[in-house]
């Protein structure tokens, strides 16, 4: 029989008022054999389950449970999956991966391309993992929302990028999904002469046919870095060609705006900065269904930054004595970094924010994200600068989880180097005045 080891309980859960133990085993839920995930939040969300455990000594117990519909267990498993992490069988023309440098930690190599990873934890998935059954059990278990990388629905342009020969058919997969009422959020990473032009409004018409269960589209640029050896040849974006993009997926705004009352596709912050174009207001994003994508995050940020400063009493307004501290950012974001720490600086008395741009040395110019940088350029950059008390970093940049960076330097390491303390900060505007203002 398949059963799965239960490493450990939350305090005051259901489980632990059973008696249930790390050691334990899960059999079965509801008489069903549990494989993932999947299996296990479709049949735990019934509000009476049966639930089969293997005692570390083996004896079987099964317990009779009357919950909420939306309570959990509090059963815990070694990972989140259940299973093992399906990898990316695709070679894409434009794949980040295969632009890292040797040496770097192993996870950093795995290609994930897991529906399962898509439902939790928002990940973008090709399909191209995913067989008749497993549509059918996504759209049955009403799992919802699947994210989906796209970048075209050519069929022999798609299969062309993936280089897979069974990535072909994305469209009619995603028709399968939007017309069995699941929703459907979709990313084209656009790479110029490739899938950009007549081949961009051409996903973007068909895509958008499929809307309102269609929810959404982001059209970001492709990243490339310095290590692109015997890899396909490919064009970085510039002024002009951004501007191009602009122009041409803001009047399918107006159009999706019009017809559907959303705007539906939206573009990265990054071809707006590269166009030198000000970035759409914060209404423009809706409900910001991409901003895991780097879509709408400026606006996002600095929205949250002055609703925060809104929240502050009088009394956190000024500091007792004046205070330094410092913010290191990618190069794309500084301008704007910039303007939203001097109005934090014009409504906080007493505080001076330091924020530095730093060059990704490490991938290449062409880099220019936050979440990228790493220790090496980070400490180039900042070693003689006037830091003040403290150096705030977007959490981004480290592991998940974690206080370690791409090249396996923690945040403990790095401030040692620079010789000052390094906070992380969650990437939302009041995260950062919390941190800016809580002493």
């Amino acid at each position: 029989m398949h059963k799965i080891e239960i490493t450990s309980i939350q305090k005051n859960s259901i489980a632990e008022e059973l008696g249930i133990e790390p050691g334990d085993f899960l059999l079965s839920v509801n008489e069903q054999i549990i494989h993932d995930v999947f299996d296990y939040k479709f049949y735990c969300a019934d509000t009476n389950i049966t639930l089969e455990i293997e005692k570390k000594n083996g004896e079987s117990w099964q317990f009779d449970i009357e919950k909420d519909e939306a309570e959990d267990l509090g059963i815990e498993f070694a990972t989140s999956l259940l299973d093992e992490e399906k990898s990316c069988r695709n070679k894409c023309i434009f794949c980040f991966i295969d632009q890292l440098p040797e040496g770097m930690r192993d996870t950093l190599y795995f290609k994930d391309d897991d529906a399962r990873l898509s439902f939790l934890y928002g990940n973008y998935i090709t399909m191209t993992n995913l067989s008749d059954d497993e549509i059918n059990r996504i759209i049955r278990y009403r799992m919802s929302p699947v994210n989906i990388s796209v970048h075209t629905t050519n069929p022999e342009l798609r299969v062309k990028m993936l280089r897979n020969r069974f990535a072909g058919d994305i469209l009619e997969k995603i028709r399968r999904f939007t017309s069995n009422g699941i929703t459907v959020n979709c990313q084209i990473v656009l790479c110029p002469g490739i899938n950009d032009g007549e081949e961009l409004d051409r996903t973007i018409r068909e895509l958008t046919s499929l809307a309102p269960e269609l929810h959404s589209i982001s059209v970001v640029p492709v990243g490339l870095t310095r290590f692109r050896e015997d890899l396909t040849q490919l064009t970085p974006f510039n002024k002009k060609s951004a501007l191009k993009i602009i122009d041409q997926v803001e009047k399918w705004q107006k159009k999706l705006l019009e017809e559907y009352k959303s705007r539906i596709v939206y573009i990265a912050d990054e071809l707006y900065i590269l166009a030198e174009k000000p970035l759409p207001d914060y209404e423009a994003y809706e409900d910001f269904p991409q901003i895991e994508n780097g879509v709408g995050m400026v606006s996002s940020f600095s929205y949250e930054v002055k609703e925060a400063l809104k929240e502050l009493e009088e009394s956190q307004l000024s500091v007792e004595r004046e205070i330094t501290v410092s913010i290191a950012t990618g190069v794309s974001v500084f301008g704007h970094f910039k303007k939203i720490t001097s109005y934090i600086e014009e409504r906080v008395k007493g505080l001076k924010i330091n924020v530095y741009a730093v060059e990704n040395t490490f991938f290449g110019p062409g880099v220019t994200v936050t979440g990228l940088l790493t220790s090496c350029d980070l400490i180039r950059e900042l070693i003689d600068k006037d830091l003040g008390e403290k150096l705030l970093l977007c959490k981004n940049m480290f592991r998940a989880g974690t206080n370690v960076m791409l090249d396996d330097v923690t945040a403990d390491e790095l401030a040692e180097k620079l010789g000052v303390k390094v906070q992380l900060v969650d990437s939302d505007g009041h995260a950062l005045i919390e941190a800016l203002v809580q002493e």
